[in-house]
């Protein structure tokens, strides 16, 4: 048994005693207890829980807190989720993007903590197109910087490079491990990118007109340029004159479609699209899955994006 496994079982069994004995009162609800042979990761929201979980494979256990379902932007830790940040190995997260997170791991985890943030500088929230007009009483998250940067494909291929050095540091035995499986969840991005230039090479139209200021990363890359009704945050209600002016810009780009995602209100992107005679649809920004999405994956999410893009914006 090498060092990290003792240590870990000691640190385990003292838990287990310090409780049986009454010195803990932490609630059981979630997550299973400490596994010794594996290294245990909180990843902050789903992206980085599939990137954790394909680097690491049967060498880690990774913990979302964020239930499928569940908006991320929103995130509040319960004590036991503060627990698991304290209690981790690593804790992948982007600061910025979670107040509710960032707090934890100044508190509990500044030293385990891995900033995605830190791979490759995020762009500004009006990269890709343009973003809502800034009215009063909007707050955009990292300080005025989108933190969508998985919507690229190869953006996050360097998070998962970095993702495995660091595993490899705590886990020193199986390093070579997490670095071929970072190689092949880079290939498998690499084919992702590809397949989004091919698929959006040759389009009648390149403006995609959003209820969330998410995709500045996708519409960078992919040579699209984004309308967003909202900013940045979902939540926050767009002004009449807003309205306005995106109904505007989709009439004068003859847009066919209005998109929408996954874990918000679909009622404002309806609105704008009744107004100028086009449809809605979903395109999923992935900062979670839904609680129904059975073997869906980031991978196979984002291919339905690319052909829901390919209709919308007439493709060939």
């Amino acid at each position: 048994m090498n060092n990290r496994v003792t240590t870990r079982v000691l640190a385990v069994t003292t838990t287990a005693l310090l409780a049986l004995g009454g010195a803990a009162a932490c609630s059981t609800d979630g997550a299973a207890g400490a596994d010794p042979e594996r290294v245990d990761v909180v990843a902050a929201f789903y992206p980085l829980q599939f990137v954790a979980e394909r680097i690491g494979g049967d060498a880690v256990r990774v913990t979302n807190l964020v239930k499928p379902g569940a908006e991320p932007h929103d995130l509040e830790l319960n004590p036991r989720q503060v627990g698991d940040v304290s209690e981790a190995e690593l804790v992948v997260y982007l600061k910025g993007f979670q107040p509710a997170m960032d707090e934890a791991v100044a508190q509990n985890a500044a030293d385990r903590a891995f900033d995605v943030a830190t791979v490759q500088p995020l762009l500004d929230a009006t990269a890709g197109g343009h973003e809502h007009d800034g009215e009063e009483g909007e707050a955009e998250e990292s300080g005025g910087k989108d933190p969508h940067f998985w919507l690229d494909p190869t953006r996050l291929a360097a998070v998962g490079d970095q993702l495995a050095e660091r595993l490899g540091r705590a886990d020193p035995d199986r390093a070579a491990d997490f670095t071929s499986r970072a190689r092949d969840l880079h290939a498998d991005l690499d084919a992702l990118d590809a397949e989004f230039k091919a698929g959006l090479g040759t389009c009648e139209r390149q403006e995609i007109v959003t209820s969330h200021t998410a995709f500045g990363y996708l519409a960078q890359r992919y040579g699209l340029e984004q309308v967003g009704i909202t900013g940045l945050d979902p939540d926050t209600e767009p002004s009449p004159k807003r309205l306005a002016e995106v109904a505007e810009e989709a009439r004068a780009h003859k847009t066919t479609t209005i998109f929408f995602e996954t874990l918000v209100s679909p009622k404002i992107a309806e609105t704008i699209a009744a107004e100028v005679g086009a449809k809605t649809a979903v395109l999923d920004p992935i900062e979670g899955l839904t609680g129904d999405a059975g073997s869906s994956d980031y991978l196979s999410v984002m291919r339905t994006n690319l052909q829901t893009l390919r209709t919308a914006l007439g493709c060939s």
